[in-house]
């Protein structure tokens, strides 16, 4: 535990480190697109943060690969090589993009190849639990197909929830850490020495949100792009492909006692395949909402608008940052839930607490103008919008006025579309939503 703490230590500092250099450099190269009808923020501001999340991963991995426990990964297994080789490729493209907005049907040739890179060295699906029949095989072309779909589906899910500053990258980071926390257990309760690489996937990946996420949050000084967006997603995919393809159900010796329980215990085989769907089901929900919408309203299921969830958060009233942590707060009840499932899939209380947790999140939403405030003693330790504000005296005028009192700091708000970049977006006050 202590060398996978390292590795994420190392990927999250370098990373962190990295992405000031980056932001100054997609300053300079103009990699920082007009603001669009849909977009959140009023400034723009600069792309290309992948590129410091990326020599983040490389950082990590080189680190793993000196360290001596996690040095076997590499020499019994050729899925960091593969991680690294589509990797690499993906964020090639992700940059490419950033700078010049290449064409949709591109990026996703792209994706297919990234991930046609990692099948042929080793990092493949083999086989699928199916419920009712078991451990199913699968033949070099199924494996191949459903490799790939899943690499697809997971980078676009992730490149799709990447509308407000922070979000994606915090979701990202919750669903690795209900995912490491999943491949660890399976590596040391188990002792399956073929889980160790997905635990060594999710460590990375943690590093890396973890070290962009200070740039990126609210007000967001850079953005990850599609170079970091499709990265991230595609080590999210990996380390599930990882599981899946490498670690053998029958080793975990789950299928003694009866049938159901072994169905019970059988849970576990089945969560390499839905981690990746936590992070998807809130992209997956939108989007079906947005077809409707549009579809409804007699325009192209492809035409932009300011529907989406994150849209609508912040037309209710709920401020930007609110709204992020509002959408991480049902990110990470469904994926530790998944994960809580999955190691006691009969116990009810399992189903109790997300349901009740489920209601505090409802609660949430319907009290989007409540605004936390920290005490006195504790306003040096948190952000400046949760402290609480101190009144000035204004001198007494010439006529002998009365001093009056008004608020420090007052924010003035800032036009749309205005010159300079400061890395700021959404900055100024908003009373009802987005116009």
């Amino acid at each position: 535990m202590r060398e996978y703490l390292l590795t994420l230590c190392i990927t999250a500092a370098v990373t962190y480190l990295l992405t000031g250099p980056v932001r100054k450099f997609a300053i300079v190269a103009g990699a920082m697109p007009e603001i669009r009808a849909r977009d959140v923020h009023r400034e723009p501001t600069p792309r290309l943060g992948g590129i410091a999340m990326f020599f983040g991963l490389c950082a990590g991995l080189l680190v793993a690969d000196h360290l001596t426990n996690l040095n076997e990964v590499f020499e019994k297994s050729n899925e960091p090589r593969a991680l690294l080789s589509g990797a690499a490729l993906i964020w090639l493209i992700g940059v490419l993009d950033d700078k010049f907005e290449i064409d949709a049907l591109i990026k996703l040739g792209g994706q297919m190849i990234a991930a046609g890179v990692m099948v042929v060295q080793g990092l493949t699906i083999l086989w699928i639990p199916v419920p009712g029949v078991g451990t199913v095989a699968l033949t070099q072309w199924q494996g191949t197909l459903l490799t790939v779909a899943l690499v697809v589906i997971t980078i676009n899910a992730v490149n799709f929830v990447d509308g407000l500053d922070g979000l994606a990258a915090g979701m990202v980071c919750i669903a690795a850490a209900a995912f490491f926390m999943y491949a660890y257990r399976i590596w040391y309760s188990y002792g399956i020495e073929a889980a160790a690489p997905a635990s060594l996937f999710a460590a990375i990946l943690m590093g890396m949100c973890l070290g962009f996420l200070p740039h990126n949050m609210h007000p967001a000084r850079i953005f990850m792009g599609d170079s970091g967006s499709m990265l991230i997603g595609l080590v999210l995919a990996a380390g599930a492909i990882s599981v899946t393809g490498q670690v053998d159900p029958d080793v975990m010796k789950l299928f003694s006692g009866s049938e159901r329980n072994a169905v019970h215990q059988m849970v576990p085989v089945y969560i390499p395949l839905l981690m990746p769907l936590t992070i998807i089901a809130i992209p997956a929900a939108d989007l079906i909402l947005a077809i409707v919408r549009r579809t409804w309203r007699g325009q192209s299921p492809f035409a932009a608008d300011r529907g989406h969830l994150h849209h609508r958060l912040l037309e209710i009233g709920h401020s930007h940052s609110r709204a992020v942590l509002i959408m991480y707060f049902f990110s990470a009840l469904i994926a530790f839930g998944a994960l809580a499932y999955s190691v006691n899939a009969a116990s009810m209380w399992i189903v109790l607490s997300v349901v009740f947790l489920s209601a505090i999140g409802l609660v949430l939403l319907l009290l989007p103008r409540f605004t936390p405030r920290a005490p006195r003693w504790a306003e040096s330790f948190v952000p400046p919008r949760y402290r609480r504000r101190r009144a000035a005296a204004v001198p007494v005028s010439e006529d002998g006025g009365a001093a009056v009192a008004v608020e420090e700091e007052e924010r003035v708000p800032v036009t749309a579309g205005v010159s300079g970049v400061n890395g700021a977006t959404a900055v100024g006050h908003r009373t009802r939503g987005v116009r």
